[in-house]
């Protein structure tokens, strides 16, 4: 797996409003380009995957932007990656909803790609967004 710069400006989106918590919840999306210096368009449609996934919350108008829907501490790096990736699977076959191979049954290499994705899993999904805002 390999993190496009969709799923990394995902996580220092969500991060930077976990750490710039305005008084009526919502960031406009503006401040966020401008902290973290990535193109204001580019991350409107990174911020749509994310409320598409409820893991953040829109508000337009006066007073509008973007806030995150949960605590920071419930968010995992896992979650936050399979919504901006789609799969965070080491190889094709064993993305999620991924068509069975013809060579599944017969493959020497499968339980060894298994276990990666595993392994890979386990600790993106044991990341929480606060582990991130303590460096």
């Amino acid at each position: 797996m390999i993190a496009s710069t969709k799923g990394r400006y995902a996580l220092r989106v969500l991060a930077d409003m976990a750490v710039n918590n305005s008084e009526n919840g919502f960031i406009p999306l503006k401040e966020v380009a401008e902290r973290q210096e990535i193109s204001e368009k580019y991350l409107e449609a990174i911020v749509k995957l994310l409320v598409d996934k409820d893991l953040l919350v829109g508000h337009r108008g006066k007073g509008g932007g973007y806030k995150l829907s949960k605590a920071p501490e419930e968010y995992s790096v896992g979650e936050i990656l399979r919504a901006t990736e789609g799969s965070i699977a080491p190889v094709a076959c064993l993305a999620e909803g991924a068509d069975k191979c013809d060579r599944y049954d017969n493959c020497l290499t499968i339980g060894m790609w298994t276990k990666l994705d595993n392994i890979i899993s386990d600790y993106l999904d044991g990341v929480k967004l606060t582990d991130l805002l303590s460096k």
